[in-house]
This record gives structure tokens, sequence and C-alpha cells, in this order.
């Protein structure tokens, strides 16, 4: 069914095109939706690819051969259906994969390692073959598409297109990078988080695309959550066509490589946010905030134990300044934590400092703060220099709808 557009949306951005990647949509009919649903990028010979995946042990056929394929470097093609996640269907859903990776291999006269497929939708299904063929068959002689109608394609229950753009000067040379992602529940870190797809004229050498990507994934899309549930299907992947004419990039050592690690990261967190606004349901958009911890990885634990708790989260969709609930999900997570010395505020405003109530807290401005759709919550455990930010979504009603109902 079709759900009204987030409150917390966000217009698409003007994507340049990206030289030596031809992004073409399809109709391969894989749910009755009367829309494009099948999305076809040809990249130029010699394009660079890196991916990161889910670690979710029931992941789909396209994730295990895209993790297969991303070890040799090179892509020629992208493919991604939507409507069928092809997740949990056994040697049917690996065959319906590699008869697509054959069929555009074929057509592009290349090594079928260098076609990456992706699906998204319901488990448990098999891609049926002949709509993928038939479907592959159209998006190999459709006219090139806008990166929009390409975002817009490989949506399920997402509300509305989500696209990111960033330059960087690489030895005095304009790189650019468009990047599209899908995603909006089913969300939470453990890499990928969704599907994201990042296209670049920037020459880069696999392995420190593969870095590069790695890192801005670690700070990005593995610090948001919407529901703590990491789909079959979490892929992102980065394509480098090469055609800017850069020297190519193969080391942080080399001349602009910051300029152009930094457009990536930049370009990952904004699809990041993305996705949060895009949450099921979601009427709010929150920042939580750790410091004070042993170490930033503990810190991102925490957060993420904030971000993750029910509790929390319906707290904040019901605009209460429970902070007993930041307490108890500090307490849960696992990491080291002190009650006499954490803090906890929201908006700004501390609400408790170290393991105390503030004798003069005043919750007007919290409550004030918690009426709005771009809510903070701050946490100092007070142990340490460690520090991170995670990013989630209250829990409505509307999430309770949607997925009650999702295979209608």
């Amino acid at each position: 069914m079709a759900h009204d557009r987030s409150p917390l949306a966000q217009p698409f951005p003007a994507l340049p095109a990206i030289a030596g990647a031809t992004p073409r949509i399809a109709r391969a009919g894989y749910k009755d939706w009367g829309r494009c649903d099948l999305t076809f990028v040809e990249l130029a010979e010699g394009t660079a690819v890196a991916g990161v995946f889910t670690r979710n042990v029931c992941c789909s056929s396209e994730v295990e051969l895209g993790r297969q394929n991303v070890a040799q470097g090179r892509a020629r093609a992208l493919v991604v259906n939507a409507g069928n996640s092809n997740a949990f269907t056994g040697y049917r859903g690996r065959e319906a994969v590699e008869a697509i990776m054959d069929q555009v291999a074929a057509h592009m006269a290349c090594p079928r390692e260098e076609v990456f497929v992706s699906s998204t939708g319901v488990i448990g299904v098999p891609l049926p073959k002949d709509k993928a063929r038939a479907g592959i068959e159209a998006a190999l002689v459709a006219e090139p598409c806008a990166w929009e109608d390409a975002a817009n394609t490989i949506g399920t229950t997402d509300t509305f297109a989500k696209g990111a753009t960033a330059t960087a000067m690489v030895g005095g040379i304009k790189v650019t990078l468009s990047a599209i992602i899908k995603g909006s529940g089913m969300i939470a870190p453990d890499m990928a988080t969704m599907l994201g797809y990042v296209f670049t004229d920037a020459a880069v050498d696999p392995a420190f695309l593969q870095a590069c990507l790695a890192e801005a994934n670690q700070r990005t899309f593995s610090c948001i959550t919407v529901d703590s549930d990491t789909s079959t299907s979490d892929t992102v992947l980065a394509f480098a066509t090469g055609a800017a004419g850069n020297a190519p990039l193969v080391s942080a050592d080399s001349p602009g490589a910051d300029a152009f690690a930094a457009a990536l990261h930049d370009v990952c967190r904004q699809l990041a946010h993305l996705v949060v606004r895009d949450g099921e349901g979601a009427q709010k958009f929150i920042a939580v905030t750790v410091s004070g911890a042993v170490s930033d990885d503990s810190a991102r634990r925490v957060g993420l134990a904030i971000a993750n708790s029910p509790l929390v989260k319906t707290a904040i969709a019901g605009e209460d300044a429970n902070w007993g609930r930041v307490v108890m999900a500090v307490g849960k997570a696992g990491e080291p934590a002190d009650r006499d010395r954490l803090s906890i505020g929201f908006g700004g405003v501390w609400a408790a400092r170290e393991g105390q109530p503030l004798p003069d807290y005043d919750e007007a401005p919290v409550a004030a703060h918690l009426k709005g759709q771009e809510i903070t919550i701050e946490v100092d455990l007070g142990l340490g220099e460690g520090r991170a930010t995670v990013w989630t979504c209250d829990l409505t009603h509307g999430y309770i709808a949607i997925n009650a109902d999702y295979r209608s």
C-alpha cells in the first residue's frame, strides 16, 4: 500500500550526471504496483568497485555473490530489483541472480563477476526468472534516465526518493559524487543498512576505495537505526569510473585523497540521515550524542542501546522528557557506565548531572524542544574520551500500521 510522505522528507537534490555511469529503468512487475521496479546502471570499462554488506547470516544470494565479486575490484553493471528481496529462497534464488548476471554480462561482453545485483522487498519468495529476464531486456534498451528516477525505482516502503552529492578537488581536478539510497524499515547497523549506491567520476584504486567506504560506513550507516532489525539484503556499493582523469588515488598519501575521502563520508552521512528521516511512521529525527565513554566504539554501542529502546522512542513520540528511560538504556547496553557519573540532557538542557536530577531543572524548554521534529539527546558517561553520535527516529502507531500489512 502507499504511505503518506514522511513529515521529515527532504526534497531530492539536483544530482549531477556521472561520466561513465548511465542509469536506466524498466518494469519487471515483481509486485502489482504499476511502476518501474528494475534499475540498470551501465558502467564504463575499468570502473572500480567497493562494497559493504549486511552481517545478517540469513542474507540473500545477491549479498553472497556481491561480496565475492567485490573482491576482484571491477564493475561494468548494476541491477537493482524492487518488490522481492529474493532472500531465504535457496538454490532457486541463487539461480535467478546468476541468470541476471549472465544475461547482462552477455550484453556487456564482460565477465559475469563484474555484474552486481541487489534485490529488496518481501523475504522468502524466489525471484521469478521470466519477469527478471523480460525486465532486464527492457532495461537494456531503455533511454537513460535521471538519478531521481533510479532512486524512485529502487524504493519499497520509502515515501520519498533519496539522493546526495558532493565534490572534491583531486590534484587540481574536480571530481563529483552522486548517490542514491533506499530504506525506511528493517534498518539497523551491522552493515550496511539498506541499499545504497555511490557513483563518482574519480579514478580510485579498488583497495583504497574499499578502505574509504569502510571508514565512511563505520561513522554513518553503522550509526543509524530505525527498528533494530538488520536486513537480509543490506548493501552499499561505490563505483569509481575514472572519467574525471585525475591521477588514480591509491592510498591516503595520494594528492587529494583526504578531500575525496571527506566527500565520500559527506555523501554517506547525507544518505544515512535520509534513511532515518523516512523511518517507517517517523515523526521525529533524533540524534543521540554520547560522550565520556571509555572508547568511541563503546560510545556508539551505548548510543545504539538508547536509539533502539522502544521505551525511549515512544517517549519521544509522545513528547515526554522521561530521562529515566535513557538511564535504563545506558545501563542495559553492556558497556562501562557509572550511575554516579552519568549526565543526561535533551536539546542542550541537562536534566541530570553526575547521577542526580538537577535541583533547578526546568522542564519547560525541554518540553518545547520535544515538540519539534529535530530532537537531540545528550549523554555524558564521565569515564573517558570516547564519543559517538547515532541517529534514529521515534516509534509511532504508523510503524505498526505499515508493518502489520507489509505483504498485502
